[in-house]
């Protein structure tokens, strides 16, 4: 069984852009080695926002070298980019962006969610890219929610959305360029569910809602990140409560990682020529 490396509560939440207010619960600047392949988990627990004519959000930035997931629970994010990609996710949806050797995006409550208003409850997260695909196409995977399968647990114990990954024979709808599992799970209270994580992968929990015990020894509450070791295989965890967990592992990626703002590559040298392409316009622009 993997041993259990911490329990981290969630720091003071900021802003991201006038839109998003989250946690960012790790980065790879503290935790890089230890959550390979993921970068960075900004978590936005349920937020009420009240009616406006101006969408909130996030204005044209910049990415290379990495993915991004938004994962919506509820409210409505919009999304566009200079490669073309965009649309709306509501509750359930998933949009996973590829930045690849570059991208410009913006990301919004929809027209429709900043008119009535609501509460909007989401997570995003930044994948590595291996030094193979850093320099890829970018691309853009709209998920929706009744494409990705739910399993339901034994003994009523809960269910499981594969969002990327497999288990059981089935598997998640998201492609990605190494292995990993990014898994929506829902458990009852008093339920119990064995993580047959592999040997060598890493692997993080996210309390969204509830409390849980992990590997019978640590607890983890709303909002809180519970990280395993690399070493062991598989992992349990105990629902105290009825509990919502956002469940990441995957294969790490064993190369350096620099990154600096929206660029993560492998060397200094390619962080300068990201900014140099971004700045030069090579990243392309947002149709208006």
């Amino acid at each position: 069984m993997k041993a259990v490396a911490g329990v981290w509560p969630a720091p003071a939440p900021h802003w991201v852009g006038d839109g998003f207010r989250v946690h960012s619960l790790f980065s790879y600047d503290a935790m890089g080695a230890l959550v390979s392949p993921f970068l960075l988990l900004d978590y936005g627990p349920p937020h009420l926002y009240s009616p406006t004519s101006k969408p909130r959000g996030v204005g044209d930035h910049p990415h290379r070298g990495f993915e991004t997931v938004t994962i919506a629970f509820s409210g409505e994010v919009s999304h566009r980019d200079s490669a073309g990609g965009g649309g709306t996710i509501g509750p359930g949806d998933v949009q996973w962006m590829t930045a690849g050797s570059g991208i410009v995006h913006q990301e919004f409550h929809s027209p429709a969610f900043s008119q009535t208003g609501g509460t909007m409850h989401m997570a995003q997260l930044w994948v590595n890219l291996p030094s193979r695909c850093k320099m890829m196409a970018p691309t853009y995977q709209a998920i929706a929610k009744d494409d990705i399968p739910v399993l339901t647990l034994p003994n009523g114990g809960g269910s499981l959305r594969l969002i990327a990954g497999a288990y059981q024979g089935q598997q998640g709808p998201a492609r990605t360029q190494t292995p990993m599992w990014v898994w929506d799970l829902h458990l009852q209270a008093g339920a119990a569910f064995d993580l047959p994580v592999p040997m060598g992968w890493s692997t993080a929990l996210v309390v969204m809602a509830g409390q849980v015990r992990i590997n019978g020894s640590h607890t983890a509450g709303a909002a809180q990140l519970t990280v395993l070791g690399h070493e062991g295989e598989g992992a349990t965890v105990h629902a105290g409560a009825d509990s919502h967990i956002l469940v990441l592992a995957g294969q790490p990626i064993d190369e350096p990682i620099v990154g600096y703002g929206p660029f993560v590559m492998n060397t200094r040298e390619e962080i300068i020529t990201a900014f140099q392409d971004f700045n030069e316009g090579r990243f392309g622009t947002v149709p208006a």
